[in-house]
């Protein structure tokens, strides 16, 4: 028997990485087996459970190939004392649609993610590492949000945790329309146009907190997120 090389096996986990995004872009999540994710890589289905232990892992090392550049762009601004924190969160958020519309590997994964995946419980795992992950995505832009009350770029009510789900849910809204149909408009040429429209409404008319509750920052413990604040 031939021994396998840690070089060898890590080609071997990339191509099945690659086969997982090619395969589940063309025939979705839920209705993909992992028999032919191994033979689009050109491996055995043993293959597969040497580098992964189901769908879900398999999954999610995909994801986090695709993502983690940006994950760790986002952790580095969150975590950073800015001196102009509205230009940290303009810089952070046209970065991300630029990143999206110019790395192939990311328009398949983001693809796949908003468009082809069922959350069946063969894959229910999946759910909570998106949930985690977006989790620390709001935390961090919760902080530079904060940073910006802090240097009076926002009013001292500013709802700084509102704010950061709106900003989140116009970048998510605006990922998932243009990977539906990229052909629509030019997402890395119009993403500072896009931004700066949405930055400049928060600084003009930002959400105002009704709750002092709601002044209360999302935190961090363990690795796990903390529960949220009632309403």
């Amino acid at each position: 028997m031939v021994r396998r090389t840690k070089t060898d096996a890590a080609i071997t986990r990339e191509q099945l990485l690659d086969a997982a995004e090619r395969v589940f872009r063309e025939r979705g999540v839920t209705r993909t087996s992992l028999a032919e994710i191994a033979a689009a890589a050109g491996v055995t289905r043993g293959a597969v459970y040497w580098h992964f232990r189901d769908k879900a892992d398999l999954f999610a090392a995909m994801c986090e190939r695709a993502t983690l550049p940006l994950e760790q762009s986002l952790e580095r601004a969150g975590t950073a004392v800015h001196a102009d924190a509205l230009a940290a969160l303009r810089t952070l958020a046209i970065d991300a649609l630029t990143r999206l519309a110019c790395d192939a590997r990311a328009q398949a994964v983001f693809e796949v993610v908003f468009h082809k995946c069922e959350l069946t419980d063969e894959i229910g795992p999946i759910a909570a590492r998106r949930n985690r992950e977006r989790w620390h995505c709001l935390v961090h832009v919760e902080s530079i949000f904060r940073r910006a009350i802090e240097l009076r770029q926002l009013p001292p009510d500013t709802d700084a945790r509102l704010a950061t789900q709106a900003l989140h849910a116009y970048i998510g809204g605006i990922m998932r329309e243009w990977v539906l149909d990229p052909t629509a408009f030019d997402l890395a040429a119009t993403a500072p146009a896009l931004i700066d429209t949405m930055i400049a409404g928060l600084a003009a008319c930002p959400p105002r907190r009704a709750d002092p509750l709601s002044a209360r920052p999302r935190t961090i413990a363990s690795g796990k997120p903390a529960p949220a604040t009632p309403a």
